[in-house]
Parts: structure tokens; C-alpha cells; sequence
């Protein structure tokens, strides 16, 4: 129950990992990364939790709770004005057109999606239907939540993930074995290849959920051709099913695939041919490219957006889906990153998908640029040989561009 929940203080993690996802999604404010608060903190304490600048105060003073009342006043009158922009499409200043979507957890987040202005679902995070659940959902189940989030957003599209375990997303009830390095074991399409009963369940219900028009499906840390073919063979096994009992589902159903493994950018070529879509997923890309356990607040320094090879892994991957007449998106972290947004449409990025609450923030960055200037960071971005560079020439045009995001 969200209402429950006020805010989240956690010894590990970091703002990319999933709880802190989960929290920017929810609009809770979040502090992780804290290595003792759990032994520090105690029951019936007054403390406050600041999201922004990622601290807990015990025992506020009353100066410092005046002065982070200015702070939320100032928060809450920005998010009032970026309201007028609910009904505004994204649109750059010259007229180039920029799908914005949302990344929803839910089936009941359809109508966070409507209230932030997004262009449908770019991320629909399935694993979520399966956690804090004694049996695993059925294709029925499934079925009824994926229809009710397509029928809901209409005309608009929705992006469903075949569901992503693993990592630092586990079930309870699957007996799964303790690994030594789990964000890099079984999970994702691995897991689901091997779990044929718990992928058919899921591939029928997003096939028959298909039939409302508007749904696509990509699937997670595809790492070569062989994941991707096995995993399009199965989806015509069970298309052939549907077929043989006469129920309806979309049979030009556009199947994608996360961008998120270093392999996979780097034969991003190959993988366009047999799709008609790419998802960066930026989070893991940057984990795996840089060998930064995200979830490590000790490394959490070197979790770099605007590293150079993350950058250029990024083009290889936009240029293939180009190449290949396929469209290309990205669902990660940096697309909700008004500092970041910049850069990637400069790289050719033309759809972005971000938690609801950060959609507002994008749109205003989008309205706010013009393509030459993105162009030229793109160019002043590939050329470069540091990421700290990168980063202040990305602040330097998004302040210039949308300073009103950036006031304290």
C-alpha cells in the first residue's frame, strides 16, 4: 500500500538501483547508499529524508525545517507550472517531433501515464506482476493486466518487457539458487528460456493482449542471435497455438529487444535485421560496460553516463537501427535526466521513455532545444576523450536551455 509508505532509507544501493526506481516512479523520496542508517536510526526518531541531495537529518532543527519548507515550496510551484505542459506535445524548437512515453510498473499506472502527458508506455516492467504474490500470476491474470493497460491508453502505444528476474529482483517462491554474481547469471531472457512453462504463460497473455492494437513486446539482455532466435521461435509456437484455438491477437505484433549487454551494441546490426526495435536500457549497459555493480555505493563514482565508451556504444547501437529502417528508444535512467535528454537526442534518439513523475521535467527540456545545438554536443560528445567534460558541456546547454529545472 503506497499510501503507507512515506519515504525509503536504505544502508545500500544506489540512484540507479531498483529501489530507487521504484521510488522515483512512486514519487517517494528515497536516500540509499547510507551503509549504517539501519543500525543508527531507531523507532520513534524525527527525521527528514531528503531526496534531493540524498541525506537524513535526526532531529531537524527548526531553521533547517524552514528552510527545506522553502525548498518544497519552491519544488511544488515548478511542478505546478510544468503542468500546463500535460496536454503539449514534445516538441524541439525547430519542429522536430519527440515521442515521449512512460515507464509503468502496474496495470493500475495507466493513469500516472495520462496525468504526466506521456505518449503511452515505453517500458512496462512485467517482473513487477510476479513479486509479493504466494503463486505466480496465470496467462489469465497476466492477460487481463496487459489489456487493461493497452484498452486504457489507447490509441497510444505500450511497450511490454517480457519480465526481467534476477539481479536485484528475486521471487520468493521460485526456487532459484544463490549465485555469486547474479546481475550476471540467470536471469532475463535466460531465465525465461529455460523456464519454457513461466515464458508461455507470459508470451500468450501478451499476444492475446495484442489484439487491442496498440502493444508491442521486446525482450531483456539479449546478449547474441541465439537468445533472440530462440526466443522468436517460441513466439510463433505460440502464435500457431493461439491460431489452432481461434483467439484473436495482433499478427503483425513489432517485437523489439533491450540494447543493455556491451555484445549487443556492438552487433546491434545483426539484431536489427530480425526486429523492429531497439530499447537502450542505459542502467545495465553502463553496469556492464564499465564493470560497476550499481548496487555498490563504495563504486557508485564510477557509474558514469557520459563515460566516452558509453556514449559511443549508444551511437553504434541508434546508427544499426537507422541503418536498418528500425526505430530506437531509450527506457534507462539518463532518459529521464533532463541534464542528459540533450545529449541523446543529439545522438539520434528520437522516443524516450521515463518514470512518470520525470516526464514533466523532459517535455520542458525538449521544448526548450533546438536540434543544432543538440547536433553539436552529440559531435563535441564523441570527439571527447573525458566524461567529466561531457558532463559539464550537458549541464552547461541544458541550464542555458530550461533554467527554471535547475533552481534551489
Amino acid at each position: 500500500d503506497r499510501s503507507k509508505v512515506l519515504g525509503f532509507a536504505n544502508d545500500i544501493g544506489s540512484k540507479t538501483s531498483h529501489t530507487a526506481i521504484m521510488a522515483r516512479s512512486m514519487k517517494i523520496p528515497a536516500v540509499v547508499g547510507l551503509k549504517s542508517a539501519s543500525e543508527e536510526l531507531a523507532n520513534g526518531q524525527y527525521v527528514l529524508l531528503d531526496g534531493f541531495n540524498g541525506l537524513v537529518i535526526v532531529n531537524p532543527t527548526d531553521q533547517t525545517l524552514f528552510e527545506y519548507g522553502h525548498l518544497v515550496r519552491k519544488h511544488v510551484t515548478l511542478e505546478e507550472k510544468l503542468r500546463d505542459l500535460v496536454d503539449k506535445p514534445a516538441v524541439m524548437l525547430d519542429g522536430q517531433r519527440i515521442i515521449l512515453s512512460a515507464n509503468i510498473e502496474q496495470a493500475s499506472d495507466a493513469q500516472l501515464v495520462r496525468e504526466a502527458g506521456a505518449e503511452g508506455v515505453g517500458l512496462f516492467r512485467t517482473e513487477y506482476l510476479f513479486v509479493n504474490r504466494d503463486f505466480l500470476p496465470s496467462e489469465e491474470q497476466q492477460y487481463q493486466a496487459y489489456r487493461e493497460v493497452a484498452a486504457n491508453l489507447k490509441p497510444n502505444p505500450v511497450v511490454i518487457r517480457t519480465f526481467d528476474l534476477g539481479g536485484d529482483k528475486f521471487l520468493s517462491h521460485l526456487q532459484v539458487p544463490t549465485e555469486m554474481n547474479p546481475f550476471l547469471g540467470w536471469r532475463a531472457i535466460r531465465f525465461c528460456l529455460q523456464e519454457r512453462d513461466i515464458f508461455r504463460d507470459q508470451l500468450r497473455a501478451i499476444l492475446r493482449a495484442s489484439a487491442e492494437g496498440n502493444v508491442k513486446m521486446m525482450y531483456p539482455m539479449i546478449s547474441g542471435l541465439d537468445e533472440l532466435n530462440q526466443a522468436n521461435a517460441l513466439v510463433e509456437e505460440y502464435k500457431a497455438e493461439l491460431r489452432k484455438e481461434g483467439v484473436p491477437f495482433d499478427e503483425n505484433l513489432e517485437i523489439g529487444a533491450m540494447i543493455e549487454i556491451p555484445s549487443a551494441a556492438l552487433i546491434a546490426d545483426a539484431l536489427a535485421k530480425r526486429l523492429k526495435f531497439f530499447s537502450i536500457g542505459t542502467n545495465d549497459l553502463i553496469q556492464y560496460s564499465l564493470a560497476v555493480d550499481r548496487m555498490n555505493e563504495k563504486i557508485a563514482h564510477l557509474y558514469e553516463p557520459t563515460h566516452p565508451a558509453i556514449i559511443r556504444l549508444i551511437k553504434a547501437a541508434i546508427d544499426a537501427a537507422r541503418k536498418r529502417g528500425i526505430w530506437v528508444g531509450v527506457c534507462g535512467e539518463m532518459a529521464g535526466d533532463p541534464v542528459l535528454v540533450p545529449l541523446l537526442l543529439g545522438l539520434g534518439v528520437h522516443e524516450l521513455s521515463a518514470a512518470p513523475p520525470l516526464v514533466p521535467q523532459v517535455k520542458c527540456m525538449i521544448r526548450r532545444l533546438k536540434s543544432t545545438e543538440t547536433l553539436e554536443l552529440a559531435e563535441f560528445a564523441l570527439d571527447c576523450e573525458s566524461g567529466q567534460e561531457i558532463l559539464m558541456r550537458c549541464q552547461e546547454l541544458a541550464r542555458h536551455a530550461a533554467p527554471n529545472l535547475f533552481e534551489k
